[in-house]
């Protein structure tokens, strides 16, 4: 017992008639990664959430090193040298590195900065972090950011540390580094739980995996005992077939045409600047770029959610062949082309879901406004509605359950399906599996491959680079708000798109 960091017994935690963590058990060694895994719904979240104070649980024990403890807040979880580095940064980007890790510690007198800012450097020496302590969090990439948040727990004293999907929006390079990082934290004897669906992630970088299945715990094993097929076995239940069917383009024509496009954001930042590319039917074009290089901007330009200072956009309508200038139209004319946007933000519920409302009233805002006097027809949308959920297997009470009691994972599964149900003949799917267990994902894959196969024109934006060299048929690179190059996704590699993902045209930014 003297090797154990923390130990879990028997905890359970139940919300309402939601029984999310059920007589869950688990163990985390001194000097040891454990990934823990669990398709969407299966309670990790809430378990990490008992670690590190937020959630409080109904029944169980916890122990660190080997004394039972009571965590009843995140101040207590500090106590105990836990910390959480969370997937959405908790960051004052007005602030430096140095002045957001020490934000909220208490000291004596008059605190030192430039104290704290050397303390902040020994930490990055000692692990391997690039970091200046002096930049300023809006000046930092998205690594950077993590890493401030991953030393200010360290600066905290933490020695069991949680890391929720740290790779979501890294580069190939960057990941690589992290996964650096934490090798040299466990020969520190730190104790490091990582929470991520990316199966090849964790036999790289874990020793062991535990497995969560309706919120109860299925076992363990040592990570050089495992393969992809039997962790997804243990976390589905079922053997799942991990393949993504690509097939080649189905009579492919220009159906969409961005020419020199540019756009600036509220601060008068150019966000996209002189984007060219051709989206074809019948074929999924891939969209690759560090996080908040323009891809959201990119998207919402096609939709009419943003105003472009030059350029044009091109609809080919394919009844017709007509061309249709998009930047003279409405967001609302924009979709009654067929032009669909499903875009899963940070905040899924912040764009084309209200929370309050249940799935079936939700299938409806997309098409409310045809409705014929003021009453609306339920009939259709609660048939959409159960196809959804049994289709993308929603886990939900029901179809009348409002959206925000819906895990992160089954929201984007309501999302998605809604927007591919619509039959566009354009689909701009941005991040649709962020955050969902490996058999969602397969599934939405399946989904995109179908609209290919229907002629629709699909453009995919990802974060995980295996996924886009699988699934698309081209795909073009962000940097910057420019296209810093184009590939062959069946003749391209990881390595390729991750230089391509750093690369400066050197234009005006």
């Amino acid at each position: 017992m003297d090797n154990v960091a923390i130990e879990l017994r028997g905890i359970c935690k139940t919300f309402g008639s939601i029984k999310a963590n059920n007589n869950v058990n688990l163990i985390l060694y001194k000097g040891e990664i454990l990934s823990l895994l669990g398709e969407n719904g299966s309670g990790k979240t809430t378990l990490m959430n008992m670690i590190s104070g937020i959630y409080y649980p109904d029944e169980g024990h916890i122990f660190i090193d080997g004394k039972e403890v009571v965590i009843s807040s995140p101040k207590d979880a500090y106590k105990y040298k836990i910390g959480m580095i969370h997937q959405h940064f908790k960051l004052v980007d007005v602030f430096t590195a140095a002045e957001n890790i020490v934000l909220g510690l208490e000291e004596q007198g008059r605190f030192d900065i430039k104290a704290a800012a050397r303390k902040v450097k020994e930490l990055c020496d000692r692990y391997g972090f690039v970091l200046d302590p002096n930049k300023k969090i809006y000046e930092m990439s998205v690594s950077e950011k993590q890493t401030v948040e991953i030393v200010k727990v360290l600066y905290r004293g933490a020695d069991i540390l949680v890391l929720d999907e740290p790779t979501a929006v890294l580069t190939p390079q960057e990941t690589r580094k992290l996964f650096d990082v934490l090798r040299k934290m466990k020969e520190d004897n730190k104790a490091i739980i990582i929470i991520t669906h990316k199966l090849h992630e964790v036999l790289a970088v874990s020793d062991r995996v535990t497995v969560l299945r309706k919120g109860e715990t299925i076992g363990s094993v040592a990570t050089s005992e495992a393969t992809v097929s039997m962790l997804t076995e243990m976390m589905v239940g079922a053997k799942v077939e991990l393949n993504i069917d690509r097939t080649e383009p189905v009579n492919p024509v220009p159906r969409l045409i961005v020419e020199d496009i540019s756009c600036v954001n509220r601060e008068n930042v150019r966000v996209l600047n002189d984007i060219s590319f051709v989206a074809n039917s019948g074929e999924i074009l891939g969209i690759a770029g560090i996080a908040g290089s323009g891809q959201r901007e990119l998207l919402e330009s096609i939709a009419g959610l943003q105003h472009l200072t030059e350029g044009n956009i091109t609809y080919i309508d394919p009844e017709n062949g007509e061309k249709k200038n998009l930047r003279d139209m409405t967001p609302v004319q924009i979709r009654d082309l067929g032009v669909r946007l499903s875009f899963v933000p940070e905040d899924r519920l912040g764009m084309g879901l209200v929370g309050n409302m249940d799935i079936s009233d939700n299938m409806m805002l997309r098409s409310y406004t045809k409705g014929r006097g003021v009453f609306l027809h339920k009939k259709e949308p609660a048939t959409l509605a159960e196809r959804i959920v049994k289709q993308l297997e929603v886990v939900t009470p029901g179809i009348d359950t409002p959206v925000r009691r819906l895990s992160g994972g089954n929201v984007q599964k309501v999302l998605v399906g809604r927007e591919i149900s619509s039959a566009p003949t354009v689909l701009m799917a941005a991040y649709p599996v962020r955050g969902l267990d490996i058999n969602s994902s397969y599934l939405i894959y399946n989904l995109l491959n179908e609209q290919k196969q229907n002629g629709t024109a699909v453009i995919f934006v990802g974060e995980d680079l295996d996924v886009l060299i699988d699934l698309c048929d081209r795909i073009i690179v962000i940097g910057g708000g420019q296209i810093t190059g184009e590939v062959d996704a069946r003749n391209t590699t990881k390595e390729e798109i991750g230089y391509l993902m750093t690369k400066s045209n050197g234009g005006e930014q």
